[in-house]
């Protein structure tokens, strides 16, 4: 086998079959579809009350002075998904140089936007049907935008003369970034980058679950050959962003799973748009309305949003122990 067949395909493609006509009313006006657009419905339910009732209550923004920083800082400890503008350039570790968490987040775009492009070129626009891709061009995004935000502050920091301004060293172990010193709430483009972060937490764990644990065997028994690309698509994402988590300062607030439910409500609702006006094939197996099993796939994908985030809520708990504990003065310990 070539370097080239290794890395575009196997030699035995496999594509998704043809089942029923999805333009047809009898495919969308039966049970089958009532019930799979309930799950959807209770997912953007939950999502929208989780969003509305704890994302909101951040809009006293500005700076916060001494002089009603108790006052100010009563309320933030009620208000889980608080966000500074430093935390999305600064690295966990106060030892640690910002430039380095500008590195890391340049080398992964520059490999996930490659790796995009390569895809793109090898299988043509159709990868985009794939929630995969989706995800994929998601946490290039991500990586892009915290370049751009570590870019900015990198320049800051220089400018500063170090941690001197941006941070309180207390000499002893700190609970928290820096709450003696005036700090900027964050702005539009960092929260869009920390609700980023936790969507792709989310949707990274969910998509190589299923591929490795549900499509794989799939493929296996269609004797289907893995190829370097979609390994890679099903595993370096995963790889980048444990590696940002290790570095980056960002909190992780749970209620923030409901931006991950829309995520992949999004998704669902297109496939549907799509193949409502054009009959062609499901990305996916367990999709397929015409399945009598398909509201339980989908009430089960559904539910598997809860442990796939669960896990990377975990994964977070655990720097933080793991963390305090290696470097107790250094650490910048928020959750």
């Amino acid at each position: 086998m070539s370097f080239l067949t290794f890395i575009t395909g196997s030699t035995k493609s496999w594509q998704p079959a043809m089942t029923v006509d999805t333009t047809t009313a009898s495919y969308w006006l039966n049970w089958r579809v009532l019930l799979c657009s309930i799950w959807i419905l209770i997912s953007l339910v939950f999502a929208s009350l989780l969003i509305s009732k704890h994302e909101y209550r951040k809009k006293s923004g500005g700076t916060v002075s001494t002089e009603n920083q108790q006052q100010r800082k009563e309320e933030e400890e009620e208000f889980p998904g608080v966000l500074y503008e430093d935390e999305v350039w600064k690295p966990c570790i106060r030892s640690i140089h910002p430039v380095w968490l500008l590195g890391f987040r340049v080398f992964a775009f520059v490999v996930l936007l490659l790796m995009l492009i390569l895809n793109v070129i090898v299988d043509g626009g159709s990868i985009f049907y794939f929630y995969t891709q989706w995800t994929f061009t998601l946490i290039t995004i991500y990586f892009g935008l915290g370049s751009l935000l570590s870019m900015n502050g990198c320049y800051r920091y220089s400018n500063s003369g170090g941690d001197n301004r941006f941070d309180a060293e207390g000499g002893g172990p700190t609970k928290g970034m820096d709450l003696n010193q005036e700090r900027k709430k964050a702005g539009f483009f960092a929260y869009a980058f920390q609700i980023i972060f936790q969507m792709n937490a989310g949707a990274v764990m969910l998509t190589d679950t299923v591929f490795w644990f549900i499509l794989v065997p799939f493929l296996a028994i269609k004797d289907y050959n893995l190829n370097f690309l979609i390994i890679n698509m099903h595993s370096i994402n995963a790889v980048f962003l444990l590696g940002e988590t290790a570095l980056n300062s960002l909190r992780f607030p749970w209620f923030r799973i409901g931006y991950f439910f829309l995520w992949t409500s999004a998704y669902v609702v297109f496939q549907w748009i799509l193949h409502a006006c054009v009959s062609i094939w499901w990305p996916y197996p367990f999709l397929d309305l015409s399945s009598s099993y398909a509201p339980l796939w989908y009430s089960t994908v559904a539910l598997m949003h809860i442990p796939c985030y669960g896990i990377f809520v975990l994964i977070m708990k655990a720097k933080h122990f793991l963390m305090s504990k290696w470097f107790p003065r250094t650490y910048r310990g928020v959750q």
